[in-house]
């Protein structure tokens, strides 16, 4: 049951979700060219293929920033094509100069290794479970997709996640929320129990990645703040291009509040949960989080998946 001070903090998050939006709102507009179509009756096959598609780019990203290799050039190579009938696989499009991550922190290096194999299993996992009907990686875009997304959150001009431990995580907060979100908004048109349970277990460890980047990021940002800035920036801007009348809003980024408790101590607290004001993760729609990883783009192409996604969800 919600006390004084809980409901005190669901007021300052809400008002700092507002102001956050509203700041973002002019610069994730670049993007907004059309607003996401509602989709036909899916069955879960449909869901399963949209959820593979995302999880080929966690992989990719995981795999490039901690083994410097695509998830297909890994000693077990993770198939990118496991149905020949459904078209080859795509490609990763990265800077000519690419190179992994120089990790200079232990444990974000640890992290990094651990969310690429767990990314790897969820591909391989849903490739297993889709069988015949699994589709092929699509192409995919980790190399300008970042600056484009920067320019459009005003980070800057360009942006390199595979730079420094710090740039990673930033790189990582992109993704992991995103998926928390899409598990959730996919669940109700799920109608087996068997898939809707593993759904939940693999929206558990995406949970799991996003609360470890956020600590991540605010145990590094030592008091400055300038890396909770971004996450702010990039929250924002994720709100606004999954709902371009610019509500509701539907995502926080990592920061500090003070809560006054009883009524009259007040003491800091961290905003490490993306959840609504009663603690539960958002929701959205397999439209909402197209329009997200592709910029918001009319086409349905474009940032992370320049050619659009494979399957009928894209």
């Amino acid at each position: 049951m919600a006390n004084q001070e809980t409901k005190k903090l669901d007021e300052i998050i809400s008002s700092r979700r507002a102001m956050m939006t509203m700041g973002g709102a002019a610069i994730a507009g670049l993007f907004l060219t059309g607003v996401a179509k509602a989709q036909a009756a899916l069955t879960d096959n449909d869901i399963l293929n949209f959820a593979l598609n995302l999880e080929y780019l966690e992989a990719q990203f995981y795999s490039l920033a901690a083994f410097g290799v695509t998830i297909d050039q890994q000693p077990t190579p993770i198939p990118t094509a496991p149905n020949a009938s459904l078209g080859a696989a795509g490609t990763v499009t990265l800077k000519p100069s690419f190179a992994k991550v120089p990790f200079s922190n232990q444990t974000i290096s640890d992290y990094a290794t651990e969310t690429a194999i767990e990314e790897g299993k969820h591909v391989t996992f849903l490739q297993s479970a889709l069988g015949s009907a699994a589709v092929s990686m699509p192409n995919i875009d980790l190399y300008n997709s970042f600056n484009t997304l920067a320019m459009a959150a005003g980070i800057g001009s360009t942006f390199d996640p595979f730079d420094k431990d710090a740039d990673f995580l930033i790189g990582a907060y992109i993704f992991e929320d995103v998926g928390v979100t899409a598990y959730h908004g996919a669940a109700a048109a799920i109608t087996s129990n068997t898939v809707l349970t593993a759904a939940a277990g693999i929206l558990a460890v995406e949970a799991y990645h996003a609360g470890l980047i956020r600590t991540a990021i605010n145990q590094i940002d030592a008091g400055s703040g300038a890396l909770a800035g971004l996450t702010q920036k990039i929250s924002a801007t994720r709100s606004k291009l999954a709902n371009p009348s610019g509500t509701p809003v539907d995502d926080i980024g990592l920061t500090t509040v003070n809560v006054s408790l009883n009524g009259s101590a007040s003491l800091p607290a961290t905003t490490f949960v993306d959840a609504d004001s009663n603690s539960i993760a958002f929701a959205r729609t397999p439209a909402q989080i197209i329009q997200i990883v592709t910029g918001g783009s009319a086409t349905n192409k474009g940032v992370f998946f320049p050619d659009g996604l494979n399957g009928t969800i894209k």
